[in-house]
């Protein structure tokens, strides 16, 4: 369990957000998420837009132009990524490398609403060391979505809760703020899943913190959910488990 700090004054706040193909409004969502994190007066702030070669409808030139007039920007292009994941673990890597204490990440293009961050700062000034969001606890909610997706992602939820013992109420979405010790400790167990249910892996190895949760509204972006990432989380699921098991056996 981290000590709650006194003030988010002492407090070094680094931001992930992967972006690919942003460009109406990868400089306005940037300022918007900086803006939620201004009353809190921490010591630093910088916001790490994760690019590669995925982006290519001008969101690379924006984002390096936005970085060279506003200091609290980094834009961080990674060509060697050659999945989701990879740009998630670049930008934590980065925030870690960086000295932050705390890592929020974020998915850009308004899914996750800037207005919501100040709820995760709440929580973890009472001493957390990860908070998430949630979909489905009081206070989240999501917009439209395709009935198909509702169903897979309360589903895998459900799924994770059975086969992991996991206990949050949202398994599967993104939106969280990590301390760098936890967040380290996450990383060096390592992800299975090359897709979107390494957002579960985190979840799942953050059991041994002090962590909770915080009611989000959701905004999905326009999307299909593919056999293959179907197929990725169930493998990654059952894999989770035997390695769970394997590490409390040891």
């Amino acid at each position: 369990m981290t000590d709650a700090p006194s003030s988010t004054s002492q407090i070094d706040l680094g931001i992930v957000c992967p972006m690919a193909n942003e460009r109406e409004n990868a400089e306005s969502f940037t300022k918007d998420v900086l803006n939620a994190c201004e009353p809190y007066k921490f010591k630093n702030i910088r916001f790490h837009a994760i690019l590669d070669n995925v982006s290519k409808d001008g969101t690379v030139d924006i984002m390096r132009n936005l970085a060279e007039r506003d200091p609290r920007v980094n834009m961080v292009w990674a060509p060697e990524n050659r999945c989701v994941v990879d740009a998630y673990v670049k930008g934590y890597q980065t925030c870690l490398d960086a000295g932050h204490d705390w890592i929020l990440e974020i998915d850009a293009g308004y899914s996750h609403r800037p207005e919501d961050i100040s709820r995760f700062f709440d929580k973890m000034m009472e001493g957390n060391d990860c908070v998430f969001a949630t979909r489905y606890a009081k206070g989240g909610r999501m917009t439209k979505i395709h009935p198909i997706n509702y169903f897979i992602s309360r589903g895998g939820t459900l799924l994770a809760k059975i086969v992991l013992g996991a206990k949050l109420s949202d398994m599967t979405t993104g939106f969280e703020l990590f301390s760098a010790k936890a967040l380290r400790s996450i990383l060096d167990q390592g992800l299975i899943s090359k897709g979107s249910f390494f957002q579960t892996e985190l979840k799942a190895h953050a059991h041994t913190f002090k962590i909770d949760e915080v009611g989000i509204v959701y905004h999905p972006t326009p999307s299909r959910v593919r056999a293959s990432e179907i197929k990725d989380s169930l493998t990654s699921l059952f894999a989770l488990r035997r390695k769970i098991k394997d590490a409390r056996r040891n």
